[in-house]
C-alpha cells in the first residue's frame, strides 16, 4: 500500500472516532439530566407526600380533640338533662298535689255547706185562725223538703241511662246536628253515670287520657242536656291556649254534627281562654234563666271559685303524665 494511502486512512480513523466521541458526549449529558430530574421529582413527590401526611396527622390531631369535646360535652348534657327532668318531676308532682289538695278543700267546702243546709226542716204547723170553729178548717201541717245536690238527675235517670246505652252502640254518622254521632266505652258511661247520679252534675272527674278522649265524653253529654233542657242551655268551655280550643271546637265539630256557626257569643258552643269571661257570661245566663254547663280542660291547673256555685259544671283532671306532656308541647 502506498504510504500516503495509509496516512489517509489512519486520518480518517482518528476523525471517526473524534466525531463518535463527540456523539456520545451529549447522550451522556441527556441521560445524567434525566436522572437528576427523576432524583428532584422523586424528591419533590416524597416531600409532597411527608407534607400530606403531616396534614392528615394535624387533622387527625385535632379531629380526636373535637370528639373528645363533643364526649365530655354529651356527659354534662345527659348529667343536666338527668336533673332537669327529676326537678321537673317534683315540681309537676307538687303542683298535682297541690290541685287535688285545692279539690279536696273545695269539696269538703261544699259538703260543710251542704250539712249546713235544712235539707229536711222540722214541720211547719199553721195555727188554725180563732175565728174557724169548725175542725173541718183546721189547717194540716206543711213540709217543705230540699232535695239532696245528688238527686239532681234522679227524675231523669230513666231517659239518661237509656241514652248512655244507646251511645254504647254502633255509631250513627248520619245524626241530626247536636245528637251523638260517636260512641263511648265503659268507661266512658262509668264517669258520665258518676257525675249525674252521685256528685249531682257538678264537679270533677278524672281525664280519660287526653283531650281527644274527654271531648267526646263532653259531647255525650252535651247530647243528654239537649234532650233535657233543649234549648235552654248554653256550652261554655275554658282552655287557656287557642290552640287547645280549636280542638275542642274540631272534636265537637265532628262528634255532634255541629257548623261554625254553632260556636260563637250567641249560638250554643262558647270558647273562651280566661275564666272572668266565662264567670261573666254564666251569671247571665242564669239571669234569663237558661243553664250554663261549663267545660273545663284538663290542662287547666286550678278551678276558679267562682264557678263552683254554678249548678252544672265538668272539670276533666289531667294525669300526672298529661300534664308533663302539656308543659313539653309548651315549652316547644
Amino acid at each position: 500500500m502506498d504510504p500516503t494511502d495509509l496516512s489517509k486512512t489512519n486520518n480518517k480513523l482518528e476523525a471517526s472516532g473524534a466525531l463518535e466521541s463527540n456523539l456520545q458526549t451529549p447522550t451522556n449529558d441527556i441521560e445524567n439530566k434525566n436522572k437528576n430530574q427523576e432524583k428532584d421529582s422523586i424528591t419533590s413527590q416524597s416531600e409532597a407526600k411527608n407534607s400530606s401526611l403531616e396534614d392528615l396527622q394535624t387533622q387527625r390531631t385535632k379531629l380526636q380533640q373535637e370528639i373528645s369535646e363533643l364526649l365530655e360535652n354529651k356527659t354534662q348534657l345527659e348529667k343536666e338533662l338527668k336533673s332537669s327532668f327529676s326537678e321537673q318531676s317534683g315540681e309537676i308532682a307538687k303542683r298535682v298535689k297541690g290541685f287535688q289538695d285545692y279539690l279536696i278543700g273545695a269539696l269538703s267546702d261544699l259538703t260543710q255547706s251542704a250539712e249546713q243546709l235544712e235539707l229536711v226542716p222540722e214541720p211547719v204547723v199553721i195555727s188554725p185562725s180563732p175565728l174557724d170553729k169548725s175542725e173541718e178548717n183546721k189547717k194540716s201541717e206543711t213540709i217543705e223538703t230540699i232535695s239532696a245536690i245528688a238527686d239532681t238527675f234522679k227524675p231523669d235517670e230513666d231517659l239518661i241511662r237509656e241514652c248512655l246505652q244507646k251511645f254504647q252502640g254502633e255509631p250513627d254518622f248520619y245524626a241530626e246536628a247536636w245528637k251523638l254521632r260517636r260512641s263511648i266505652d265503659n268507661r266512658d258511661v262509668e264517669l258520665l253515670e258518676d257525675w249525674f247520679f252521685n256528685m249531682g252534675g257538678r264537679g270533677a272527674q278524672p281525664s280519660r287520657g287526653s283531650r281527644s278522649k274527654n271531648i267526646l265524653v263532653s259531647a255525650a253529654l252535651i247530647s243528654i242536656l239537649g234532650e233535657l233542657y233543649g234549648e235552654q242551655f248554653q256550652v261554655l268551655v275554658l282552655a287557656n291556649q287557642p290552640e287547645r280550643l280549636g280542638e275542642w271546637r274540631r272534636g265537637l265539630q265532628d262528634a255532634l254534627g255541629l257548623s261554625r256557626e254553632d260556636f260563637g257569643p250567641n249560638s250554643g258552643i262558647v270558647l273562651f281562654e280566661r275564666a272572668d269571661g266565662l264567670i261573666e257570661r254564666a251569671d247571665k245566663l242564669e239571669e234569663k234563666n237558661d243553664v250554663p254547663l261549663i267545660l273545663i280542660d284538663a290542662a287547666e291547673s286550678v278551678v276558679e271559685i267562682p264557678i263552683l256555685q254554678f249548678p252544672i259544671w265538668l272539670a276533666f283532671a289531667a294525669s300526672p303524665q298529661e300534664i308533663y306532656l302539656e308543659e313539653e308541647e309548651e315549652i316547644i
